[in-house]
């Protein structure tokens, strides 16, 4: 539609609408005219970026990881998937609470596993103990934690997670920390990595997180994962055969945001905050939008859609998107990618002015339809 001309609001893209700091694209630009970038690089990234990330994770959860406890690989994605390639093995179990980030199930079946997805019984989005312990058999292996979450942003306490760990460390599971909006965090709120918390607790988790979301470096396809020495060797083993190693470029652009001027993060930060805060309003104003907790960080919101669909007599969710598209020009993604088909997730990462037009047009649709 937008190559026709039509004036599309994308509400649908998970990735931030801002450019790579100039920095870290001079380092890039400086590393190719330098000849650093025109060889391989061992498996799990060159030696610099792994000691910078393992610093990096230090200052922030209290660890004492060294380089031998990183491996990078090409984008968080990847990282997911050698995480998967290298814990699981063919009818294993791995639990997903809802709502989950789209690749999650479909890595762990490309392995031959099986993806058990968990649902929160409250508002929250957040699984405890209780539903996990009713979801675990024989087979599970691993669960996935994602905080700040993607779609709802809606981020899980100290004491959650110490429950969560505990729990995984008395039954022998993996815990599985997807951290990639950990530095998007608002008003106030406090984001805690699992591997903050008790060495056991620690020894069990397994850490994945990137630069496409901090740093704005979707493009440049750079996640890291975090662990026991064991299993990075392990990780190191498949990306190895899967990759050989990320883009020897990308790996000097990470070196230089990681260990450069954090400014840019916090920047970017501060505009979502004002987005969040600015539309969240607006979106609670559409007649059968639902949003009763405010998101805490990443930059998405997950409201559940089922009273406007219903209004404006659609049968699906999926319809109702499809109109809304059509119609009002507005592209949102519908819940059923994240597992809850009754939810749209909408995504804050574009300008302001586009934001509160998109909420605009979204109310006169759906009170066209009434």
């Amino acid at each position: 539609m937008k190559a026709s001309g039509i004036d599309v609001i994308n509400l649908s893209i998970g990735e931030p609408d801002f450019n790579t700091p100039r920095h870290v694209k001079d380092a890039a630009v400086a590393a190719i005219n330098e000849g650093k970038s025109d060889f391989y690089t061992p498996a799990t990234g060159i030696l610099e970026l792994r000691e910078a990330i393992a610093k990096f994770i230090n200052d922030d959860c209290n660890t004492a990881f060294s380089k031998e406890n990183v491996a990078v690989a090409a984008g968080g994605k990847m990282a997911l998937f050698a995480i998967a390639q290298t814990i699981l093995d063919p009818g294993d179990e791995v639990l997903i609470p809802l709502p989950y980030w789209v690749s999650y199930g479909e890595q762990v079946k490309l392995v031959g596993g099986v993806p058990k997805f968990v649902k929160a019984n409250n508002e929250t989005h957040k699984v405890t103990v209780k539903e996990l312990e009713e979801m675990r058999t024989e087979k599970t292996v691993a669960v996935i934690v994602n905080s700040p979450q993607n779609p709802s942003g809606l981020i899980y306490t100290k004491e959650e997670l110490e429950a969560i760990g505990n729990w995984a460390v008395e039954h022998d599971i993996y815990l599985v920390a997807d951290d990639m909006y950990s530095k998007l965090v608002y008003n106030g709120n406090k984001f805690v990595s699992l591997m903050e918390l008790s060495p056991s607790i620690r020894q069990n988790t397994i850490l994945v997180n990137g630069f496409s979301k901090a740093y704005a470096m979707t493009g440049w396809r750079i996640g890291y994962v975090a662990a026991e020495e064991e299993i990075i060797k392990k990780i190191g083993a498949v990306i190895g055969h899967e990759t050989s190693n990320l883009a020897a470029v990308s790996q000097y652009a990470a070196l230089a945001a990681v260990t450069g001027d954090q400014a840019c993060t916090e920047e970017m930060r501060q505009a979502y905050e004002k987005r969040l805060n600015d539309i969240y309003p607006l979106v609670c104003e559409i007649p059968g939008f639902e949003l009763k907790n405010k998101p805490e960080g990443a930059f998405y919101m997950f409201p559940n859609v089922k009273k406007a669909v219903s209004l404006c007599g659609f049968e699906t969710t999926e319809e109702f998107a499809d109109k809304l598209l059509e119609e009002a020009h507005v592209a949102v993604v519908p819940g059923s990618a994240f597992g809850m088909s009754e939810h749209v997730r909408l995504s804050y990462a574009t300008s302001l002015e586009d934001l509160k037009k998109a909420m605009g047009r979204m109310k006169e649709f759906v009170e066209k339809h009434m």
